[in-house]
């Protein structure tokens, strides 16, 4: 590994995803690479894996902040309030997808058309 461009870098990881589109059916496979400076002994090829997964994990729910909520367009940039509203907008979509929202915009839709369901999704109603 000492010939990697990285310092400190223990393992070169190749990453395959298989993708499959649900509207036409074709799947599609991507290869990407990742460095790492965990040995083979401190990182599996198991916990590589998970760690993959958590991190698109957190991706997609920025991925929906971003398209949904418009979040890198906000002009919120001092104090507080960037995070505040991020907290909120997490919020919204866990809701949302806990009570069986499979696209956040359209529940945004159907819970703004009446103020009581909002209050009824989370249970304050």
């Amino acid at each position: 590994m000492n010939n990697l461009l990285f310092p400190g870098a223990r393992q070169a990881v190749q990453v395959k995803r298989r993708r499959t589109d649900c509207k036409t059916g074709k799947t599609t496979v991507k290869t990407v690479y990742a460095v790492t400076s965990l040995t083979a002994e401190q990182a599996t090829p198991a916990h590589l894996a998970r760690l993959f997964r958590d991190h698109w994990t957190i991706e997609v729910l920025h991925h929906v902040r971003d398209t949904t909520f418009a979040e890198d367009a906000s002009q919120l940039r001092t104090g507080n309030a960037p995070r505040a509203m991020a907290t909120w907008r997490n919020l919204v979509i866990r809701a949302l997808r806990a009570a069986g929202s499979k696209n956040i915009a359209a529940g945004l839709r159907h819970n703004a058309r009446d103020p009581r369901r909002p209050l009824a999704l989370l249970g304050l109603r």
